[in-house]
């Protein structure tokens, strides 16, 4: 039987959160009660204070905009190895939900961590998985 190693990058991967900032996630004229710019520091804050089991970054539309605001959490290497798989956020907005992003991520992620139950009530498909859908 082969056993595989992973090598590089994979071995060390950080659990990342994709913050979409497109078309309608981060835009104050659709959401003028949330301050979008708070949630980007918070969530970055969070990943220098992780010392690297983090990272942030922020990507143009990823296509659920009846969504939005989406942020996609990303398993670490670790995680994806022990079977974790991108997980899709919608209407991540507000303090606590920021808040439970960032535990989530802090506790390692998909196929680490479970994530709060609370959290799951947001959880949405991908784009693909939604274009997948119709066929």
């Amino acid at each position: 039987m082969t056993t595989r190693t992973a090598i590089g990058a994979a071995r060390t991967r950080p659990c990342t959160l994709v913050v979409c900032r497109g078309c309608c996630c981060g835009d104050p004229r659709k959401y003028p009660g949330y301050d979008h710019d708070w949630q980007l520091e918070r969530l970055r804050a969070a990943a220098a204070a992780s010392g690297g089991r983090i990272t942030v970054r922020t990507t143009d539309c990823l296509g659920p905009c009846d969504q939005a605001n989406i942020i996609v959490v990303q398993p670490s290497g670790e995680g994806r190895r022990r079977g974790g798989r991108a997980t899709w956020i919608g209407w991540s907005m507000g303090d606590d939900c920021t808040d439970e992003i960032v535990r989530w991520a802090e506790a390692g992620g998909p196929g680490i961590a479970p994530p709060p139950a609370t959290l799951e009530l947001q959880f949405v498909s991908s784009a693909g998985e939604r274009s997948r859908a119709r066929r």
